[in-house]
């Protein structure tokens, strides 16, 4: 059988989005990934369908693989010609044992090839808002690695030369030995008020940050409860802190916040939530699909000369109908005479895009806006066409009607339950990792709620802030027993977003 083929990749510090472009390409072609434990689960889900994930963490106080397993574990995969990722945090070759791994396939004669990763010593410190270097105050810099057992006389950590050889110095895998670490840099003649910062889960949104002089670091950072994983900086440049730091006073940072919209959609929202310094969980309970009989809708495309009025009330509405316009053969000159109306601005814009102009758009984005203000536009007998989804409610034709109008509403597309790793979220939201849940739709909130089972929501949204669209889906939120905290002015993403930004990303 042919061999296979290792790579060592660099996941980066923490945050999924400092993965390297070719870390996620040899990712996304990965037959075996074997990941450590602070892999991120956004990361392995981008290896293929199938791919075999092994965990192969190791705890400062327990390994699920020693490393000698590790190594055999890969030259097993890649002998069984498959292409293999071995998954590690921050950079494959800075403390991340990469060496011997290479070392143990290259006698094994097995093909690999490493692939750099952003590393904790640089990218923590800068999301803490700390150069490691500064023209003013740091030209040097020592990245030492910080779990050397204190007791060990056969140290390779030259604590004299260490202690006033470097501008910077950055311990990696140290709060275990932070005091030692401390004392052994004061005693070697490094200044007991030099500035010093430990940042916990760097990157992340637990991100945690302390700092204080030297000789008092120890003290602070376990009054403050710290521990692993964490990066202890030592030099002038933590001072700069209160100046740089930009990560933590975005007004999302810390919050990690659940998108339940459907795939095709989420990534606007996720955009926005990691601009203001979240961190999105996509969770998608609905997919949207082709309705079950495509009759209704043909008829009502065969007949469109006939409608004074078509109005869409949502992205998807206009998706759907007009790619079945378009699968009909027809194209958008069969709208020429009928008056568009759209119900806020992502749906004008997802018609614009067709070159098709929107007749009226309300001020308010809801269905009872859209009868209101057509009502001085729409005689009696006048034809409307509303393509929507299977659920929509039947208000807006309910008020269309009273005025007289004629409506055919006609389903162009359906919603269908999602709730693809619904454990792994339920899960979550048990150990208060989810901060904030969205919904922007009433079918999002029906889904999420059956996925995640009535009786045990209460405890589960407990330290949960619920964040709705509008008032619709606030609506069918309370219905179904969920408490409303941030409630959309504007309708839309963006304005849901404003709103939990506003509301300051913290909670109830």
């Amino acid at each position: 059988m042919s061999k296979g083929m290792v790579y060592l990749v660099g996941a980066g510090p923490g945050d999924p989005d400092l993965i390297t472009v070719k870390g996620l390409a040899c990712l996304q072609k990965a037959e075996v990934v074997v990941y450590d434990r602070l892999s991120s689960s956004r990361l392995l889900s981008c290896a293929p369908p199938g791919a075999e994930l092994i965990y192969a963490g190791k705890h400062p106080t327990r390994h699920a693989l020693t490393q000698e397993e590790i190594n055999r574990l890969l030259i097993e995969k890649a002998r069984q010609g498959k292409t293999v990722v071995r998954l590690k945090g921050g950079d494959p070759f800075i403390f991340g044992r990469g060496g011997e791994e290479a070392e143990a396939l290259a006698e094994a004669g097995i093909p690999f090839e490493v692939v750099p990763g952003v590393t904790s010593a640089t990218a923590v410190p800068a999301y803490a808002g700390i150069p490691v270097t500064h023209r003013r105050c740091a030209s040097t810099l020592a990245v030492v690695t910080g779990n050397e057992d204190p007791s060990r006389e056969d140290t390779r950590i030259a604590w004299d030369k260490l202690a006033t050889g470097a501008d910077t110095i950055v311990f990696l895998m140290g709060m275990a030995n932070l005091e030692f670490i401390a004392g052994q840099l004061m005693a070697h003649g490094r200044h007991p008020d030099t500035p010093v910062a430990v940042i916990q889960w760097g990157t992340l949104p637990e991100q945690k940050t302390i700092a204080a002089p030297l000789k008092e670091i120890a003290d602070r950072a376990k009054e403050a409860g710290l521990t692993s994983p964490a990066v202890i900086v030592v030099g002038e440049v933590a001072s700069l802190r209160p100046k740089l730091s930009w990560w933590e006073k975005k007004p999302l940072f810390g919050r990690r916040v659940l998108v339940t919209r459907s795939r095709e959609q989420a990534s606007q929202l996720s955009a926005l939530v990691k601009e203001l310094g979240g961190e999105a969980v996509e969770f998608p309970t609905i997919r949207v699909v082709e309705p079950d009989d495509l009759t209704p809708l043909d008829r009502a495309i065969a007949n469109l000369p006939s409608y004074r009025w078509a109005i869409f009330t949502s992205a998807n509405g206009v998706r759907f109908f007009l790619k079945r316009l378009l699968d009909l053969g027809e194209d958008v000159r069969a709208l020429k005479g009928v008056n568009l109306c759209a119900i806020g601005p992502k749906t004008r814009e997802a018609l614009e895009r067709y070159a098709l102009r929107v007749a009226y758009v309300p001020e308010e984005y809801r269905a009872e806006e859209i009868a209101r203000g057509l009502e001085k536009h729409i005689k009696p007998g006048d034809r409307v066409l509303l393509p929507r989804a299977d659920i929509a409610r039947r208000v807006l034709a309910d008020m269309l009607r009273e005025m007289g109008a004629e409506v055919d509403e006609v389903t162009a597309y359906r919603t269908v339950p999602d709730g693809e790793n619904a454990e792994v979220i339920r899960r979550m939201l048990a150990r208060g990792e989810i901060h904030i849940v969205t919904f922007t739709s009433s079918s999002t909130v029906r889904n999420f709620v059956s996925l995640m089972g009535r009786e045990g929501l209460p405890e589960l949204l407990g330290r949960v802030t619920v964040a709705c669209i509008g008032p619709v889906t606030a609506q069918a939120a309370r219905e179904l027993g969920l408490p409303v905290h941030v409630e959309a002015r504007r309708y839309t993403i963006e304005g849901l977003v404003e709103a939990i930004a506003e509301a300051g990303g913290k909670g109830k």
